[in-house]
């Protein structure tokens, strides 16, 4: 069963892509996974998020705080000018607007763990940085979306701050809480984590493709034109900004693909409960879901062979 789920977790990006196609031109295939139910699977992988954490992964906020506080700013800034200027540049309609500034508003993925291992990069600080943005975002990413979506389309910011919370916060704090009072237990679980957070984030990118799928085979190459350059934008910036300030390679890299990677599901998970108007809103996080599992895994070799050269 563990090699199964070893086999699921590495190819993640093939799997979510095969899945986004097969939902793309046979939508009915998940007809029987409604768009309602992204919520509460997107609850389930931070939920497994909350059993992997350990207190080090706290405590290096204090024990680092100003790498962590280069990381979150570049978290926090990079993305939303990146979708703001996207928006602009490509002209988008109002639903494919706040779908990409979802995007950039929402905190770091919970992949980019995985892959700031493979890369060879500073794994504490990535975990470190995800556990920060992810704290700070019920108050940043409504009030973010709010400045850069508000004067087009109606925001809810106190709504989407208790979404958040119950979507993100509370199931991760339910995972923490158990982490800590039934370690065996748990750590008898986690190896299994990784496989059914893939399978979870797989089975939401082919509700939201399905139930879009007409309308992204009529605009689908410009949203994922926009999506690709989102994510290479993010990497390539969260890498200067490393760079710049004169960090060691290593956390270069923790920077780049913290700042890259996005929790794409919560933001199609937002679209979906606070922008119902605007079901197109949901797309953006969906292919940057399929996408960035896959940019992830080409810059890890590349990154990984700057740390060995």
């Amino acid at each position: 069963m563990k090699r199964f789920c070893d086999v699921i977790a590495n190819h993640m990006a093939t799997i979510v892509i095969i899945v986004a196609v097969l939902a793309l031109f046979l939508p009915t295939t998940f007809s029987w996974c409604p768009t309602s139910w992204i919520s509460p699977m997107l609850g389930l992988v931070m939920f497994g998020m909350g059993l992997t954490l350990d207190p080090y992964d706290f405590k290096i906020v204090f024990t680092r705080p100003k790498d962590i506080l280069i990381g979150s700013l570049a978290q926090f800034t990079i993305m939303p000018f990146i979708a703001y200027i996207l928006a602009k540049i490509f002209g988008l309609n109002d639903e494919l607007t706040i779908g990409v500034i979802l995007v950039g508003c929402c905190p770091g993925g919970t992949a980019s763990n995985v892959i700031t291992y493979l890369a060879k990069g500073d794994l504490a600080l990535s975990v470190g940085m995800t556990t920060v943005s992810t704290v700070l975002a019920p108050l940043l990413t409504p009030l973010l979306t709010l400045a850069l979506a508000g004067a087009r389309v109606e925001v809810n910011a106190w709504g989407m701050f208790i979404s958040i919370i119950e979507v993100v916060i509370l199931p991760i704090a339910i995972g923490v809480i158990l982490q800590h009072f039934w370690p065996k237990q748990t750590k008898q679980i986690s190896c299994y984590l990784p496989a059914f957070s893939s399978t979870v984030i797989a089975i939401i990118v082919g509700s939201i493709v399905a139930s879009n799928s007409s309308k992204l085979l009529e605009s689908g190459l410009l949203i994922i034109l926009i999506v690709i350059l989102h994510n290479i934008c993010g990497l390539t910036l969260g890498y200067s900004v490393g760079k710049l300030l004169g960090l060691e390679l290593k956390k270069q890299i923790a920077i780049s693909i913290e700042v890259g990677m996005q929790n794409s599901g919560l933001a199609s998970s937002l679209a979906n409960l606070h922008f119902a108007l605007y079901p197109m809103a949901t797309i953006p996080g969906a292919i940057f879901s399929v996408w960035h599992n896959l940019s992830g895994a080409l810059v890890a070799k590349f990154y990984a062979h700057q740390i060995e050269k």
